[in-house]
């Protein structure tokens, strides 16, 4: 891996290379966890780009045919699945990009050969420890009698809220897919007895911060800023498993700079690099060969056996299933909430 990365010798890219992501804290360290880094190995300047979500820029890649006016971009699996069944985004294979050879195979699998995987979070089960000082470890403590009243749930707008019904369905004897029919049940009883339904994880938080809700579904990365910031909160991965948000980066089919962003993406796969986002930005890793401290390690996806426990949908099939799954959301779900 070293001798390909003295290959791409510094100097050797003329443009800038233009980096699409996320803004907030989201850049602070990036900037300097990641791209200032990849700057002085590469002697490349890199341009930032903190417009619009995943989804938004999906769609403007697929609105330019590939040509979206940036070389590098942060998405989910799921638009890398899209991207490349669409022919829109440049396969990333080891032959390309060959730090994608040290990915855990199965999480690989699920981003397909356009997503390079290089951050995971994933859903947990937050609370408030003030209000629940025994703590939570199950998925069915959300059905518990002393949080009648107490749980805010995402709208099915959400993807958290396709997730929260693949782990309710597993919890309660279903499965990820097929069999969800105890998923629903479970909640349909959960939005019954909750305090009702946000669609953005931003509002979702404002109601364990000011104590409308004791405990809530919610993306461990933002769980993780929330206790941080003093709240407090704790969180866990419940004992029946959870399901992984998988970041991906991906190289738009016609990038401007498309050998620059190759060597972005290797970059940032590289072991050293992903042991200083994880550590940065407190999420996981594909990669199970990273060194963390042990307060990371035991918080984040970041061994083989995190990666092997991880509850992995095959997203394409979870595509084609989320019309249906969101018509039987407002007709079993929305109706029972109070």
């Amino acid at each position: 891996m070293i001798g390909m990365i003295m290959v791409w010798a510094p100097g050797a890219i003329a443009q800038d290379l233009i980096v699409n992501s996320y803004g907030g804290p989201y850049e602070a360290i990036i900037r300097e966890r990641i791209i200032e880094p990849f700057e002085q190995q590469f002697g490349v300047d890199v341009v930032y780009d903190a417009v619009g979500s995943a989804s938004q820029d999906y769609a403007k890649i697929k609105a330019t045919g590939g040509r979206p006016g940036f070389d590098v971009v942060v998405m989910t699996a799921s638009q890398s699945l899209d991207g490349c069944r669409d022919g829109l985004l440049e396969p990333l294979t080891p032959a390309a990009v060959p730090n994608v050879a040290a990915l855990n195979p199965r999480v690989r699998e699920i981003a397909g050969e356009c997503g390079a995987v290089h951050e995971l979070q994933y859903l947990s089960l937050v609370w408030r420890k003030d209000k629940l000082p025994q703590g939570l470890t199950s998925w069915s403590d959300l059905l518990d009698d002393k949080l009648e009243g107490k749980v805010i749930l995402p709208t099915f707008q959400n993807v958290m809220a396709a997730y929260l019904i693949a782990v309710m369905s597993v919890t309660h004897g279903g499965d990820l897919l097929e069999a969800v029919d105890p998923g629903f049940q479970a909640v349909a009883e959960l939005a019954h007895r909750s305090v009702g339904f946000e669609q953005a994880s931003s509002v979702m938080e404002t109601y364990i911060k000011d104590g409308r809700a004791w405990a809530m579904p919610f993306w461990n990365g933002r769980a993780q800023l929330l206790m941080e910031s003093g709240l407090p909160i704790d969180y866990v991965s419940p004992k029946e498993g959870t399901v992984p948000l998988v970041a991906t980066l991906n190289v738009p089919s016609g990038a401007e700079n498309k050998d620059a962003a190759l060597k972005f993406v290797n970059f940032w796969l590289e072991k050293t690099s992903q042991e200083a986002w994880v550590t940065g930005y407190k999420v996981g890793s594909a990669r199970p060969d990273i060194d963390v401290p042990d307060d990371v390690r035991n918080r984040q996806i970041t061994t083989a056996a995190d990666l092997d426990a991880l509850l992995l949908p095959d997203l394409a099939a979870l595509s084609q299933r989320l019309p249906q799954w969101g018509s039987r959301w407002e007709r079993e779900v929305v109706t029972q909430a109070r």
